[in-house]
Formats: structure tokens, C-alpha cells, sequence
């Protein structure tokens, strides 16, 4: 199985926003997304977490 589950972390306050999934042989690096903070209400850059 390639497809593995990341989690998402806001770059801004470290919380755990959200959880996704990717696909490792295309994208061996880690991702980053502009996902919603509830905290802040409003988008941050969101980077994949191990």
C-alpha cells in the first residue's frame, strides 16, 4: 500500500488541525496545505507531521 494517513500541523500555533492522506511513490516529500485555523480563525500553512 503506498497511500499512507499524514497529519496536518499550523505552522503558527502547532495544533493538529487535520489528517489526510497521500500517496508516497509521487509525493516523497512532505506536504503543505493552506488549511483553516479555528484557533485563529483563518487560513495557515498547515505542514505534514510524522
Amino acid at each position: 500500500m503506498m497511500r499512507v494517513i499524514v497529519t496536518l500541523a499550523c505552522t503558527e500555533t502547532g495544533d493538529r488541525n487535520y489528517t489526510t492522506t497521500k500517496n508516497k511513490r509521487t509525493n516523497p516529500e512532505r506536504i503543505e496545505l493552506m488549511k483553516y485555523s479555528p484557533r485563529l480563525k483563518r487560513y495557515t500553512l498547515h505542514k505534514e507531521t510524522r
